[in-house]
């Protein structure tokens, strides 16, 4: 049995409920993280990072990060949190800290 990998998502809301803007803002986060992959992973000019990717989640645009990205690249995932925090953007799914 496949255990699944632990994730923080950041949802495109604000703690306040309003939409975060602009539009593609969990494209722009997961393109600047784009560089971290795992050891050994080729990626293409104009792909996303396995660790921190977009999604739309129930009509709500979220980046989906694996939290193995907190041990791998510790600054990675302190930005990642770090802009959510500053946006005051909600977050679930694993502790943030």
């Amino acid at each position: 049995m496949t255990e699944q990998p632990q994730q923080l998502i950041i949802h495109g809301t604000t703690i306040a409920g309003q939409r975060f803007r602009p539009s593609d803002w969990a494209e722009r986060l997961a393109g600047v993280m784009s560089q971290f992959r795992p050891a050994g992973s080729l990626g293409g000019h104009l792909t996303y990072s396995p660790y921190v990717v977009p999604r739309l989640i129930d009509g709500v645009r979220c980046v989906v990060v694996d939290a193995r990205l907190r041990e791998l690249e510790p600054l990675a995932w302190k930005f990642v949190v770090g802009f959510a925090k500053d946006n005051q953007l909600k977050m679930s799914g694993v502790d943030e800290d």
